[in-house]
């Protein structure tokens, strides 16, 4: 039967998310959850497939602006909410879906497209390459020491409502946002997302608490996180489940954490989204006892080499030709000369000269960013080296001081 891919209309939006939901699983999100979604959903950005009146498809895409190594904001469209019906599998819906998608991006102006998977081995194909990844840990805070800097007990730490708060720790936010390639320029209604907390989701732990870091009278971090109370053979174990620890200072960030590492009854600390050069890997006393785990993050789609490859920055000289692959999107297609440095910024335009290196689209989204190596990829022959020398010089060029890192959800 014949399907129609489409713009979403607002009086769908409720059956349009409902089927969302029952692709997840079929369990309803709290209204809390739902509502805010509602009002940050563009329905002129937002796709529904239909089977007569029934939706058997969504997808959507958030207007975002990621930072990029050098500091610079880059717009990108934010891939989301996509699903497609357990019964209608197999017959081209999410094809079409991320084709008509990609055009749309395209017309926008954006030129990145990024997403989340709930499943990672779904987008390579639509020419999505991981662009960022992220560590979870488990500490054993009984016998685990954070050593803090002497600077650390300058810091005056409070328990503040999380509402109350919430200004405050969205300006800190503000100020660490772009300090790593990855994160994301908040637009209003997203400061909203973080304070989010259905009582259904918790599993058992506390609502949600917030402790603030002051220096000076000044607000200069903050973590927000659970306690979640068990107890073993009558002795108390409970777990903190850390949702967001930031800060503007060194100090305060290492204060925050010997407080979380230190709260009474507790023995276990889980925070489930770290950078992976996180601070916190080299204040912990025992790293083997941190149960540090990487997994994918952000994966990134160049929805336009020339202009993505023109909006950041390298870490050394760069002069190198691209043959690009990109079947997905055939106007990336063809060869493409990038220079540029840390400092004047790039040029990325289309050539006749002969190739330096032959890679697909998938791997300038994984290296983009600085998180996976020109080099390591080559190491797995997804990269070719056609010019000696170019492969390193380019891979050195590529990287990031700092690694790139998704901090929240979309």
């Amino acid at each position: 039967m014949a399907t129609d891919l489409r713009t979403l209309r607002d009086s769908e939006w409720d059956n349009w998310y409902g089927k969302l939901e029952r692709a997840f699983g079929g369990v309803a999100e709290a209204p809390e959850e739902r509502g805010l979604y509602r009002e940050l959903t563009a329905l002129d950005r937002s796709l529904g497939v239909w089977d007569g009146a029934e939706c058997v498809g969504t997808a959507g895409a958030f207007p975002f602006r990621v930072s990029v190594p050098g500091g610079a904001f880059v717009a990108a469209a934010g891939v989301t909410m996509v699903s497609v019906a357990a019964t209608h599998r197999r017959r081209g819906i999410l094809t079409g879906m991320m084709r008509r998608q990609l055009d749309d991006v395209r017309g926008w102006g954006e030129p990145l497209a990024v997403l989340t998977a709930s499943e990672p081995a779904i987008y390579g194909r639509f020419g999505y390459g991981i662009g960022t990844r992220k560590a979870t840990v488990r500490i054993e805070s009984q016998r685990v020491r954070v050593e803090a800097p002497a600077e650390a007990d300058r810091v005056r730490l409070r328990y503040v409502e999380v509402a109350e708060a919430a200004e405050r720790c969205e300006s800190v936010y503000l100020r660490t946002v772009g300090t790593r390639p990855g994160m994301l320029a908040r637009l209003p209604g997203w400061e909203r997302l973080p304070l989010l907390d259905p009582e259904r989701d918790r599993g058992g732990a506390s609502p949600l608490q917030c402790v603030v870091a002051e220096l000076g009278g000044e607000t200069v971090g903050f973590a927000r996180f659970h306690v979640k109370p068990e107890s073993a053979h009558g002795v108390d174990c409970s777990t903190v489940l850390v949702r967001e620890v930031t800060a503007v200072e060194p100090a305060a960030y290492a204060a925050l954490w010997r407080f979380l590492c230190g709260i009474d009854l507790t023995e276990i600390v889980e925070c489930g989204n770290l950078p992976v050069d996180d601070p916190l890997f080299s204040l912990v006393s025992d790293i083997r006892r941190c149960d540090v785990r990487v997994r994918d993050s952000m994966h990134v789609r160049l929805v336009d080499v020339g202009q993505a490859l023109e909006a950041r920055t390298y870490l050394t000289p760069v002069d190198v030709v691209f043959e690009v692959a990109d079947a997905f999107c055939p106007w990336n297609e063809g060869r493409w000369r990038l220079a540029g440095d840390a400092k004047g910024g790039a040029s990325c335009k289309r050539t006749e000269e002969p190739a330096d290196l032959a890679l697909s689209v998938r791997e300038l989204g994984a290296a983009y960013l600085g998180d996976a190596s020109l080099l390591e990829l080559a190491g797995a022959g997804r990269v070719r080296e056609l010019r000696p020398g170019a492969l390193a010089e380019a891979s050195v060029a590529f990287g990031s001081a700092v690694a790139p890192w998704l901090p929240h959800g979309f």
